[in-house]
């Protein structure tokens, strides 16, 4: 799906048609949000966004995953698996499993940690106990009630921020900010940009820690691109994003290509990509998550193959200072 513009702006008639079903669906998500999750064997460190669309949340889970290790942690991802068809709880091989089975984010997650797909988030983290996690750390499920939560944290982007600030359909908030921000223990904020300084003085107002995080592209692809007149295309939850940093790194972006999140291309998408690319001389560039989503499909073999990713790891400002908070929120689950 893609997000309609007027979640975008301030103020839209198409935002006030919907606001009696906001308001329903609003409260309803609120209902769930304050219902009391199982709790399990060990802590759950969950990352979410309080908007739908992407924010920064797999590259957060991954960068908490590899900060834990070094500190004799034994951390398993836990997802939902979107766009998969697994249902039962499985542990992600990423050599051999497909998007189509356990969903494009869970393949990135499994290059770094054991990794659960469960649409069943209680069988989920069962299922990462008794692969060996100290820690569970669910990607998503933030607004999910059937898990208690130790450290819950939500991720904005600081050039998107929330929107309109209203919930669905009316805007793009998963559920009121408040309910929210009410059961947060703390705020990342991705990039630069103001558009998300209200939710940081609402996180800072109720005593939130927030951090400040940016996406750092890998050098040597960037290298290795350079000079080179580039046909970028994405299918995530904000494509232009990943435009931006392409231009940023300075690299040439010659044309772009957006398509929804999660996308799943055609045969006839590819070909035509590859085409352009053909025509005008141009090397295909895209995101990590969507050359992983492209593997194994026949349709979009020779895409695959051409395209280069350019991978980006999230780095906190403040790293210490965000690890001290993670061992600390940690140590009190334990107790």
């Amino acid at each position: 799906m893609r997000e309609p513009p007027f979640w975008w702006r301030a103020a839209s008639i198409e935002a006030r048609l919907l606001s009696p079903l906001a308001a329903v669906y609003g409260a309803v998500a609120a209902h769930r949000l304050a219902r009391k999750g199982e709790r399990v064997a060990a802590p759950i460190l969950c990352i979410g966004s309080p908007i739908v669309g992407g924010a920064g949340k797999t590259p957060l889970a991954i960068a908490v995953a590899r900060m834990l290790k070094p500190a004799g942690e034994c951390p398993v991802f836990l997802s939902r698996g979107y766009g998969g068809r697994q249902r039962d709880p499985l542990e992600v091989d990423a050599e051999r499993h497909r998007a189509l089975e356990v969903g494009d984010e869970p393949l990135l997650l499994a290059r770094v940690a054991a990794t659960i797909v469960a649409r069943d988030r209680v069988r989920g983290a069962r299922a990462a106990l008794a692969a060996g996690a100290s820690v569970i750390i669910m990607d998503d499920g933030f607004q999910n009630p059937s898990l208690s939560k130790s450290v819950a944290m939500l991720v904005v982007d600081a050039g998107r921020g929330i929107g309109n600030a209203r919930v669905l359909p009316a805007g793009p908030l998963r559920a009121p900010l408040a309910a929210q921000l009410d059961r947060s223990h703390a705020l990342v904020v991705v990039g630069q940009g103001s558009a998300a300084s209200d939710i940081s003085g609402g996180a800072r107002a109720r005593g939130i820690a927030v951090f400040a995080a940016r996406l750092v592209p890998d050098r040597d692809a960037v290298a290795a691109l350079k000079g080179k007149r580039v046909l970028a295309f994405a299918g995530i939850g904000d494509p232009e994003k990943f435009f931006v940093t392409l231009s940023a790194s300075g690299l040439a972006v010659a044309e772009k290509r957006s398509f929804a999140d999660h996308h799943r291309f055609t045969s006839r998408e590819a070909k035509a990509l590859c085409g352009k690319a053909d025509r005008e001389g141009l090397v295909l560039v895209t995101t990590e998550k969507d050359l992983v989503r492209m593997r194994g499909d026949d349709a979009t073999a020779q895409l695959s193959r051409r395209a280069h990713a350019l991978p980006a790891r999230l780095v906190l400002d403040d790293e210490a200072a965000f690890k001290t908070f993670l061992v600390t929120r940690l140590a009190v689950a334990r107790r």
